[in-house]
């Protein structure tokens, strides 16, 4: 089948142009006009990742995190450079899917929901008429640390990290939700009532902001969206059956997660 035929798909499902301003999406590397049989999707496409998809004969890559986010001024082999180079070598495609998955009804952020029972939710901040990024919605009160404690276990990290003075653990019952990198909505995430803000690479000033402005946060790290490849395979095999494409689905087995903890 053609690599276009498949991406059409997926875009009918989540379009580029609910993007959010000035972010990479599409496809980044290769062509799509060319017959495929394996398509991976993957999270971040880094060193480890390429030789994943030149081992396994991968013709196209669906990621959420695009391999070029900066402006690239030479191809000069290198480190990061043969990243690149490793791909267009072997012919392989890269389609990028970032904020429009988080943008798009039924996508990253509402998963993300589901799998933390947080319900009737809202936008976290609208990034156009009926629709927006980030969620806000309702749990089961409990204290923040069982919520913590429910992140961490949902999404098999081996910590996480709270936001908060003197180890308060009050109840909450109304949260926010951002994949990613998301402490730029934490004001958002106050307007619409949240008691307590789960997104990712907090920095410290501006978790003291949030406290000092009655926002407590729970911080699991960025790489909670890696919950995109699972789900974006299982859609892929959908429409597979639907539409009998002749095509492998693979999910990337790569970790590409740069922290561990002791």
């Amino acid at each position: 089948m053609l690599a276009s035929d498949l991406i059409k798909s997926y875009e009918s499902f989540c379009p580029p142009e609910l993007s959010m301003e000035g972010d990479v999406v599409g496809l980044q590397i290769g062509s799509l006009d060319k017959e495929i049989q394996k398509v991976m999707v993957t999270l971040d496409v880094r060193e480890n990742t390429v030789a994943e998809v030149i081992e396994k004969g991968v013709d196209l890559i669906i990621a959420k995190h695009a391999p070029i986010f900066r402006p690239v001024k030479d191809l000069v082999s290198s480190p990061d450079r043969d990243i690149l180079l490793d791909l267009v070598k072997h012919d392989i495609a890269v389609y990028v899917s970032h904020t429009n998955i988080d943008v798009v009804d039924e996508g990253l952020n509402d998963w993300f929901c589901e799998l933390l029972d947080i319900k009737d939710t809202t936008y976290l901040t609208e990034t156009a008429e009926n629709q927006g990024i980030g969620r806000v919605g309702d749990i089961v009160p409990q204290t923040i640390e069982d919520l913590a404690l429910k992140v961490k276990s949902a999404f098999g990290l081996d910590s996480v990290r709270l936001v908060r003075y003197n180890h308060d653990n009050p109840l909450v019952n109304r949260v926010a939700i951002c994949g990613g990198s998301g402490q730029g909505f934490y004001k958002d995430a106050l307007k619409k009532g949240a008691q307590v803000f789960i997104t990712g690479d907090i920095y410290y000033h501006t978790g003291q902001e949030m406290i000092t402005n009655g926002l407590l946060a729970i911080d699991p790290g960025h790489h909670i969206e890696a919950l995109f490849v699972s789900k974006i395979a299982e859609k892929l095999e959908v429409w597979k059956r639907e539409h009998n494409w002749h095509v492998t689905i693979l999910e990337s087995q790569s970790s590409t997660n740069p922290f561990d903890h002791l």
